[in-house]
């Protein structure tokens, strides 16, 4: 077993060792002047530069932070493992991005034609490969006021968390190498794909469905969401299901991360230092002040405590909920979108029926039920001309509900298919005496305290 193994390690390295070489050898293609698909560096707005810098920073910031969120709710000797496994992203994920990943999310649509319009399902691979064309000219259709390379930057962060935020549902029972083959796979076959088809100008979903997501719900949260139940399902039970969170600290310092660097995470997906960009800021922390409240009173109604937990999950919700409806929705509506996405998400957290299933860290009820609750409420709120229920009409809506059906069965069931891909060629659980060990020391040989 420790050969087959070190085989796959070798792989592993020899993977990253193909990535530098192609990328030192690499024919790199760069905008030589202004064209149908760039535009000139004089288009280029330095207040727009400057937030986006920022923005990506903030959204980088959130890994780390959902490290530490995760960190100290599981065990104590699965610390080190579970911060790991969100932490890893920011290597694994950006050089997948660079390589291929921006080029699948962001390339010419490869898709469908209707009514005599093509669709993107999928970017063209080739388009983006190791940044090609991408420098410091402005895109025509696509963050026309800042350099491309900064847009793909700034994309890239949202990659990184994704993977990451599955992490918590398979905590103290995933093999380490495992877990990192399953994230390429999940970011090239499920997330580029619906990031393609949700943000991308010709994308099935946003531009023939008319799907409404500001950053991420639908992209994120959902994808994420129903990845790890899918995750859970295949894996399995931990053997031992009841645990005591090592450090409720981290957990704090972890949400306050998130909530800081969630500034940049919607704030920043209006993609310029504008007045849609000071609503999504205040929308974002209004909605999740608002759910960290009503979280914590509802605990209180059923009988439970109130405690530092409840009231950072209940924020982390809100922050959840309100993303796809951002930069669409009014101050005060943002507090309806808090309030009941965490009575939503509180009850399904207690669920007798969802706790069956073991997902650690109860990342589908709050990451999948909260960009579920998030990806309806902006179907029903979204201001603008043919935005919503409220604002364009029942079929609208519709299109949304029709959407959220398609989004949740393709991340759900294309997850399940990657994991046992996973599992077909390294086993996706460690042994039984590695988890009695713990992860920390039977995976990488280190203790936490």
């Amino acid at each position: 077993m420790e050969k087959k193994l070190e085989k796959r390690w070798i792989a592993a390295f020899a993977i990253t060792a193909a990535v530098a070489i192609t990328g030192l050898f690499w024919d790199h293609s760069t905008v030589s002047a202004p064209n149908d698909q760039f535009n000139s560096t004089d288009a280029i707005v330095p207040a727009d530069v400057a937030w986006l810098l920022t923005a990506s920073c903030l959204v980088l910031l959130m890994t780390p932070g959902l490290s530490f969120f995760y960190g100290g709710m599981v065990g104590r000797k699965n610390v080190i493992s579970t911060m790991l496994k969100s932490f890893i992203c920011l290597g694994v994920i950006s050089l997948l991005w660079v390589s291929v990943g921006f080029s699948l999310s962001f390339g010419t649509p490869i898709g469908i034609t209707i009514d005599g319009v093509h669709y993107g399902l999928i970017g063209n691979p080739t388009d983006f490969a190791f940044f090609d064309f991408v420098d410091e000219h402005p895109h025509s259709k696509m963050a026309t006021t800042i350099p491309f390379v900064l847009f793909a930057l700034f994309q890239m962060k949202f990659a990184v968390i994704t993977p990451a935020i599955i992490t918590g549902a398979l905590a103290e029972r995933i093999r380490f190498i495992s877990f990192l083959m399953f994230i390429c796979l999940f970011c090239i076959f499920i997330y580029a794909p619906l990031c393609h088809m949700v943000w991308h100008p010709n994308g099935l979903l946003g531009s023939y469905f008319g799907v409404k997501d500001f950053a991420g719900g639908t992209v994120v949260h959902m994808s994420a969401g129903f990845a790890a139940i899918a995750g859970v399902l295949v894996i399995g039970k931990r053997k031992h299901l009841e645990y005591i969170p090592t450090n409720i600290p981290f957990v704090l310092l972890g949400t306050g991360m998130l909530w800081f660097g969630w500034f940049g995470f919607n704030a920043g997906s209006a993609l310029a230092a504008n007045h849609t960009a000071a609503m999504a800021f205040a929308t974002t922390t209004i909605a999740s002040a608002s759910a960290m409240l009503t979280w914590v009173f509802f605990d209180r109604l059923n009988g439970r405590k109130v405690s530092a937990l409840g009231a950072c999950i209940g924020a982390v919700v809100g922050l959840v909920a309100i993303t796809p409806a951002a930069g669409f929705v009014s101050i005060p509506k943002s507090i309806f979108f808090g309030f009941i996405a965490a009575i939503v998400s509180n009850c399904m957290v207690n669920w007798k029926s969802l706790k069956r299933f073991d997902d650690t860290l109860d990342v589908f009820a709050c990451h999948g039920v909260g960009g579920i609750m998030g990806m309806i409420l902006t179907a029903i709120f979204a201001e603008g001309e043919n935005a919503s229920l409220l604002h364009g009409g029942w079929h609208i809506f519709g299109h949304h509900m029709m959407a959220l059906l398609l989004v949740a069965a393709f991340s759900f069931f294309g997850a399940m298919a990657l994991y046992k891909v996973t599992n077909f060629f390294i086993p996706l659980r460690v042994s039984e005496e590695a988890e009695e060990q713990g992860l920390d020391l039977s995976q990488h040989n280190e203790m936490h305290g």
